[in-house]
């Protein structure tokens, strides 16, 4: 196998592969990228049993052949490389990739042992990848990080015939956004729900937020349900998390009367700044009044703060406890200059419902997305 490429494009491709490998696994060869050498080009393909990554790349191919080498090392080695055309070839067991004056001999990995690259041919749809990244960059944070409940440690897609909504939890909040879908030729097509590692999601929306359009497919293949992600002749594979997932849309209210408008970054900063007196896993209590919105931080003895924002306050006064990281989650994802939280009632009138975060584009005018975050406050600090 012999071959020569450009660096960056040899380098950008490795990247791609080794980016949703774990960084520890108990099997050594799944730690390798497999590198096709063919007719027409390259192919760089990763998997894990549950992700896979694949990407096509030109390139000026002596000799086709089939090599598996350690990943993160070959990351490494490429994007150190001098600016000059890569050269790749294998002898026997060994591997010679040099250039410009740079030269790395490496050891292959028994690509018999390789596990098959899972193939999914039919697309389900399109949809929008600038507004796919930002709906996910939106959602996933809200997604829980504790894998004793694998379920939620996921973000469902739900798929109707024009609009595909993303909905995360960890129980104690919960984000949805909805963007448009395009079925292509399944214009009849049924809902499809589909739960799909939170992180897994992440990497995609991030790869391939500027493709245009990206292609998703799900498909069940020898008892195995996967989804598809592809752009730019690059595809990401996931196993989907199996397991009834919390029916967490019921918890949404219809509409509110009692609610507040201020600006996202001032109180964006002045949370930030408050929290600082803070101990771990304490709560902010916010006091909404016609005359503006109190933050107050009990700290300690030796430290207290609070600061006064403006607001704009329709329905009655209001207070609420609410843990500082997950309100900064909530209004990081509010892409407007101003922000609501609306106030839930629950029929214990001492216990406050949950506040819900939506986008303003105005004092006066509601955002035009159609983002929602739930927040459930800390029972009121007394």
């Amino acid at each position: 196998m012999r071959f020569q490429a450009n660096r960056d494009v040899f380098s950008e491709a490795v990247s791609f592969a080794v980016k949703l490998l774990p960084q520890r696994t108990t099997l050594p060869i799944l730690s390798g990228v497999l590198i096709e050498a063919t007719e027409t080009g390259l192919i760089l393909s990763s998997f894990d049993y549950e992700v896979s990554a694949q990407t096509e790349i030109a390139a000026d191919v002596e000799e086709t052949g089939k090599v598996l080498v350690s990943g993160r090392l070959l990351a490494e080695i490429a994007s150190r490389m001098p600016n000059a055309p890569v050269r790749f070839s294998t002898n026997e067991s060994r591997i010679t990739v040099s250039c410009g004056t740079a030269n790395f001999t490496l050891l292959s990995m028994p690509v018999e042992e390789y596990p098959s690259i899972p193939q999914v041919s039919a697309q389900s749809g399109l949809v929008p990848a600038e507004e796919f990244a930002a709906a996910v960059s939106q959602v996933a944070v809200a997604a829980s990080r504790d894998d004793v409940t694998p379920v939620i440690t996921g973000v469902q897609l739900q798929i109707t015939e024009n609009s595909i909504s993303l909905v995360a939890t960890d129980r104690y909040r919960v984000a949805v956004r909805e963007i448009d879908w395009d079925p292509g030729a399944n214009q009849a097509q049924e809902p499809i729900t589909a739960l799909v590692p939170a992180r897994t999601l992440q990497e995609v929306g991030k790869t391939f937020g500027h493709s245009g359009t990206i292609s998703v497919a799900i498909t069940n293949t020898d008892d195995r349900e996967l989804i598809a992600f592809t752009a730019d002749k690059k595809t990401v594979t996931s196993l989907l998390i199996k397991g009834n997932y919390p029916p967490v849309r019921r918890l949404f209210p219809d509409n509110v009367d009692n609610y507040a408008v201020m600006n996202t970054a001032e109180l964006i900063e002045a949370t930030r700044r408050v929290q600082l007196v803070l101990e771990r896993e304490a709560a902010l209590r916010f006091s909404f009044t016609s005359d503006g919105l109190t933050l107050e931080a009990i700290g300690s003895e030796q430290a207290q703060a609070s600061e006064t924002i403006d607001a704009i306050l329709a329905g009655g006064d209001t207070v609420v406890s609410l843990k500082p990281q997950f309100l900064l989650d909530g209004l990081g994802a509010v892409h407007s200059e101003f922000v609501r939280i609306s106030f839930t009632k629950t029929e214990n009138p001492n216990k406050p419902g949950p506040v819900l975060i939506t986008s303003q584009t105005s004092r006066e005018q509601p955002g035009a997305d159609s983002y929602r975050y739930l927040l459930q406050p800390n029972l009121l600090l007394r």
